[in-house]
């Protein structure tokens, strides 16, 4: 989980892209001997990912105050009306678009039906899992939760050296009894220092897929860190690193060929982390800011989310795969770190996770993409005490063993994501945006 943190810093400016937390099995820094390969996120590929991303936050902001910005009043006013509308909507149906994470490197989980009785009470509709988890899964039947499923790092050799191997992990893990809406082969598997399993990826992919019972929905997929990206300085700029070609182009001919989605882990926590102004945590966090100019496409960014998911948009539509759907398998905010790890409290745990919950209900989309919101999974549903590495990395979960919250982002049924000050839930961008002749 860790990896994920890192490499979401690497997205676009340090907020645009960090990565997300270190996890080894699902959260900031599963590392144990099993997950750890295929959950966490190195350090280094977080800071890489976000140096990028500052050089690209400071010149915007260096350059803001020499731009005119042209506002129609009545646009915005009825673009805000909408977006209300859109919003109280959504409020009362289930946000089948929002997900969170069940990472298990801890040893105070509670049992697996008081977690489902948990997930069943909030508006989550989506449960991602790092590895099959067939006690929960059995709880699970029944409810309308969906599950996006792991096959670990580990079993990847496995399934892409035999057919036969990969149909018999199908029959022993696909569960019956809920919806499985994707299978994950790896966790970022292409940045997880192991060269080996680069080459393994697609044929355990094509294997898992002919393993499949007929007719079945299930996509087949993998999650990547955001330092697959080369370049996301400014978000129109947004690149794969050449040198992975090799191993990702054949994968996103595959995802195209079986309309299955680019799932990746953007942090804009690390971003942060590279970068603690105030005008960058107000970024991170969807709070009020005067945004951020992509001089190349003419589009203004008024959060890290929207920037770092558009800088993915831009790696695919350059590489030809526009019609290849994004999904977000991590991403969150920790409310508690070090003493040198800035930025990890509830107060901005909160206010991210929660603005990012009422960003996706409205619906308002990004820049590049507007009127939609991507399937994106929270990390994580509780802390990992077992993990290694700094306080953040256990403290990622959004509630406790004891299943109380650590705070409140109304996932509750029937309830908005709550505002205080300084906090907003959405962020109409400008009408118009001109930039100075």
């Amino acid at each position: 989980r860790s990896r994920a943190r890192q490499r979401a810093v690497a997205f676009f400016l340090p907020c645009f892209c960090a990565g997300g937390p270190r996890r080894g099995n699902g959260g900031p820094s599963n590392a144990s001997p099993s997950s750890s390969a295929s959950h966490s996120h190195s350090p280094q590929s977080r800071q890489a990912a976000t140096g990028d991303g500052i050089k690209w936050l400071q010149k915007a902001g260096h350059s803001m105050g020499g731009r005119r910005w042209q506002l129609d009043a009545a646009a915005v006013i009825f673009r805000l009306l909408l977006l209300h509308g859109a919003f109280l909507f959504q409020l009362a149906t289930s946000q089948s678009f929002i997900g969170v994470n069940y990472g298990t490197i801890a040893d105070n989980l509670p049992p697996a039906a008081s977690t489902a009785s948990l997930l069943t009470s909030t508006s989550i509709g989506k449960l991602r899992l790092y590895e099959p988890q067939p006690d929960l899964v059995a709880a699970l039947a029944g409810s309308n939760i969906s599950i996006l499923l792991g096959v670990p790092n580990s079993d990847v050799p496995s399934l892409a050296a035999s057919p036969a191997a990969a149909a018999s992990w199908a029959a022993a893990n696909i569960p019956t009894t809920v919806s499985v809406s994707a299978i994950s082969v790896g966790n970022e598997l292409l940045n997880s220092g192991d060269p080996t399993l680069a080459p393994q990826l697609l044929p355990a992919m094509q294997n898992l897929l002919a393993a499949l019972p007929a007719g079945s929905t299930t996509k087949v997929s993998t999650v990547h860190s955001m330092a697959v990206l080369a370049a996301s300085d400014p978000p129109s700029s947004g690149a794969f690193h050449p040198d992975l070609a090799g191993s990702l182009d054949p994968v996103l001919d595959f995802l195209r060929q079986n309309g299955s989605p680019f799932m990746i882990n953007p942090y804009p926590y690390f971003a942060y982390a590279s970068d603690t102004r105030d005008e960058t945590l107000a970024f991170c966090l969807f709070q009020p800011n005067p945004g951020r100019v992509d001089a190349a496409s003419g589009l203004t960014y008024m959060n890290m989310f929207d920037a770092q998911l558009d800088a993915v948009r831009a790696a695919l539509d350059g590489k030809g795969y526009a019609g290849v759907d994004i999904v977000i398998a991590e991403t969150g905010w920790p409310y508690r770190g070090d003493a040198d790890e800035a930025g990890a409290t509830p107060d901005n745990a909160r206010a991210y996770n929660g603005n990012l919950v009422a960003h996706l209900r409205s619906q308002v989309g990004t820049p590049r993409t507007p009127g939609r919101s991507v399937d994106t999974y929270l990390f994580a549903l509780y802390d990992e005490d077992l993990k290694p590495g700094p306080v953040s990395e256990r403290s990622f979960g959004l509630y406790q063993a004891d299943l109380t919250a650590n705070y409140d982002i109304g996932l509750a049924k029937g309830s908005a994501s709550p505002s205080t000050s300084g906090q907003i839930g959405i962020t109409a961008a400008p009408a118009q945006v001109l930039a100075s002749a």
